[in-house]
């Protein structure tokens, strides 16, 4: 079955936002940026979105559904199912998906922003469903689960700030058992 136009512009336009606002943030990104990166009008961006705002919440919840296809492909590929293989196969997955450094640039983004109450709720929302399913799925306790995600932000930090690049002690202790 083929998707209508507004369902295939609707993906475009997101998968554009994901890129436009990883760059320079909600505030600072206008909705013009996102139409021109997405070859539409601002007006047709305004008819499938409630404004920017509506705009980087889809592009925040559709984030986050990347997200969980990579943990869920990641879970499917562990070679047991044993807790810790279950862990180590999604943050392999996680790790390969934010190799597109536009999908972890705009996860940071939209950490920045949550003094916006509809963004806040989309970031606990969006890692409500990840923990949710990486702890139904792996088994993880409650202490596992919350080093699964803290790893995932040091993952952040690491490429984010380049710390791979960095020849220093602290860089090494921070990126040991890492692969970017």
């Amino acid at each position: 079955m083929m998707r209508s136009t507004a369902e295939v512009r609707r993906a475009t336009v997101l998968h554009e936002a994901v890129t436009v606002f990883a760059r320079a943030g909600f505030h600072a990104t206008p909705v013009t940026a996102v139409a021109a990166a997405a070859g539409i009008s601002e007006a047709y961006v305004f008819r499938l979105f409630r404004g920017k705002l509506g705009l980087f919440v889809a592009a925040a919840e559709a984030c986050y559904d990347r997200i969980l296809a990579a943990l869920e492909a990641g879970a499917e590929s562990a070679a047991s199912g044993a807790t810790e293989e279950v862990l180590r196969a999604m943050g392999s997955a996680y790790a390969d998906l934010i190799a597109d450094r536009d999908l972890l640039l705009f996860q940071v983004q939209a950490q920045s922003v949550t003094d916006v109450p509809e963004i806040r709720a989309a970031v606990q929302e969006g890692y409500g469903r990840l923990a949710t399913f990486v702890q139904g799925r792996s088994g993880a306790s409650g202490p596992q689960l919350q080093q699964f995600f803290a790893y995932g932000q040091l993952c952040h930090l690491i490429v984010t700030a380049d710390l791979d690049g960095i020849d220093q002690p602290w860089a090494s202790a921070l990126t040991a058992g890492f692969r970017h």
